[in-house]
């Protein structure tokens, strides 16, 4: 593994709370990492891109959003 790469093999996955039940636009987050939070697009899953986020940039976003 390159030192630039993330192992996600831990990564716990859940899809949003906003996410219809057909499958249709979902957003999974895995905040159980400790520094990093994963976010990809459950219809891609195992197979897309990641994005990746420091866990204080993530809290920050939720904040703002919430507000």
């Amino acid at each position: 593994m390159a030192s630039h790469e993330i192992d996600l093999s831990a990564a716990r996955w859940r899809k949003s709370s906003y996410s219809n039940g057909t499958g249709g636009d979902c957003v999974e987050v895995a905040p159980n990492l400790p520094t990093t939070v994963p976010v990809r697009d459950s219809k891609q899953a195992g197979e897309g891109p990641v994005l990746l986020f420091g866990a204080s940039t993530w809290t920050t976003f939720l904040a703002s959003v919430r507000r």
